[in-house]
C-alpha cells in the first residue's frame, strides 16, 4: 500500500464497449453452502485509507479491525478479512475492487475454501 491520501471519487470516461475480463465457472449448490475466507493481498499502490474505508464499508469491520487488518497486509503480504458464503465473497470483493481500479489501484483478494 503506498502513500497517504483520501479515496476519492474520479470520473472516468466510459469505453463505447464495455472490457469484461472473467471466467464464468460453473459452481455447485454444494459448493454455495460452503464457507469462504477472504484473504487481501498486499500492493504499494493501493493508500491504507482506501483499504481501510473498503474494509469498514464493504465488509462491515470496525475502524480498530480495519485498521489492524491493513497493516498485517502491509506488514506480511497479506491478511484474512473474513469467513462467508461464496456468493457474499465474491460480491464484496467484487465491490471493492471495482472502486479500486476506478482509482487506478491494483487491489487485489483471494477467495478460498474455509477448511
Amino acid at each position: 500500500m503506498g502513500g497517504i491520501g483520501i479515496p476519492r471519487l474520479q470520473e472516468v470516461e466510459a469505453p463505447s464497449k464495455p472490457i469484461i475480463d472473467f471466467e464464468v465457472l460453473p459452481v455447485s449448490e454444494e459448493d454455495l453452502e460452503k464457507l469462504y475466507r477472504v484473504i487481501i493481498i498486499n500492493d504499494d499502490v493501493t493508500t491504507f485509507e482506501f483499504v481501510i474505508v473498503s474494509l469498514i464499508v464493504v465488509f462491515g469491520l470496525d475502524q480498530a479491525r480495519a485498521e489492524a487488518i491493513a497493516w498485517e497486509t502491509h506488514t506480511k503480504g497479506e491478511a484474512y478479512v473474513a469467513t462467508m458464503p461464496l456468493q457474499e465473497a465474491k460480491d464484496k470483493v467484487f465491490r471493492v475492487q471495482y472502486a479500486a481500479r476506478q482509482q487506478g489501484y491494483p487491489l487485489e483478494f483471494v477467495i478460498e475454501p474455509e477448511e
